[in-house]
């Protein structure tokens, strides 16, 4: 049994979460049983409900009772997966003590250092600061939505433009990049995750604008459009791969070097920090078909499995 313990908030944003779901249908595909351990979060809790994916909520504050190891106990876990970004030494500590292998994503925490497995696919400054036993890092290993291989397809000019910030939009960028499309008189669909939670500022958009909210399958919608708008996780990598070029926006400060990457790999532009948006990004001539071919090409898709080699799951 694996655990795959998460944090989701609108303030950590869903890109954790959804990234654990993915790796969760790929293990499932490998006849791998697994649990989600996840914070007190409404709209995950009702992600998970509604695919009727098993799950504990926790108190991922709580450094101190050992919670971890009576969940251990409770659920036969033999190994452990994070995907919360920076975690804990006391939290590591209780995971091994009860003898079973650790994983973490992206962990630059003082848990790390107890990780037999530091997966960091998002990571591409100085790697050699990453703890861990073993590191596994770069492009090789993102976990991308399986749904891509169904609709992959090469874009050629810049006309259908969508807008999608995350799960939560912790920063409002949605509504920092509707006044630069309307000042440049462009029209846009605007998503919005299932844990947005301020839409005020997306009130009396007018006609070019398109509102939708936690559509069904993201990967699908963005194949009806020819350029997105998104922040620096995964969902840049997910849209490359499929052909559709993007605009990335920096929400935190390591998606900064997600959106300087994806620019060097020729799939997409980096506009800035949400706080200091290069409007000028959004006014000039893009050479979408050849950012559609990069990211064909350069985005790969295989991470999921490269990573359950690693961990020794297959």
């Amino acid at each position: 049994m694996l655990a795959l313990c998460v944090e989701a908030s609108h303030q950590r944003g869903m890109g954790h979460f959804f990234r654990a779901l993915n790796f969760f249908r790929h293990v499932s595909l490998l006849k791998q049983r697994a649990i989600f351990l996840i914070n007190e979060h409404e709209p995950s809790l009702a992600l998970l409900q509604n695919a009727r994916i098993p799950f504990d909520v926790v108190r991922l504050d709580d450094l101190d009772s050992g919670w971890e190891t009576g969940l251990i106990r409770k659920y036969g876990v033999t190994f452990w997966i994070n995907d919360r970004l920076d975690t804990d030494s006391r939290h590591a500590q209780h995971v091994k003590h009860a003898g079973i292998p650790l994983a973490t994503f992206d962990d630059r925490g003082s848990g790390a250092e107890l990780a037999d497995f530091n997966i960091a696919a998002l990571v591409f400054d100085d790697v050699t600061k990453l703890a861990g036993k073993t590191v596994l890092h770069g492009t090789d290993y993102l976990i991308l939505n399986s749904e891509i291989a169904g609709f992959r397809r090469p874009r050629i000019a810049a006309g259908k433009i969508v807008v999608s910030m995350g799960g939560s939009d912790t920063h409002g960028v949605t509504a920092k990049v509707v006044r630069i499309l309307r000042d440049l008189n462009k029209a846009a669909t605007l998503i919005l995750g299932p844990g947005h939670q301020d839409d005020r500022q997306l009130d009396n958009l007018g006609a070019a604008f398109t509102l939708k909210r936690s559509v069904p399958s993201l990967i699908e919608e963005f194949s009806k459009y020819d350029l997105a708008i998104t922040g620096g996780g995964i969902t840049p990598f997910e849209a490359n791969a499929s052909g559709l070029p993007c605009v990335v926006v920096a929400c935190e400060p390591f998606e900064a070097d997600v959106g300087k990457t994806l620019e060097q790999l020729g799939s997409s532009v980096f506009a800035g920090m949400h706080n200091a948006i290069d409007a000028s990004v959004f006014a000039g001539t893009l050479d979408i078909g050849s950012m559609s071919r990069h990211g064909l090409t350069r985005i790969p898709m295989n991470g999921a499995e490269n990573i359950s080699r690693a961990l020794g799951l297959v």
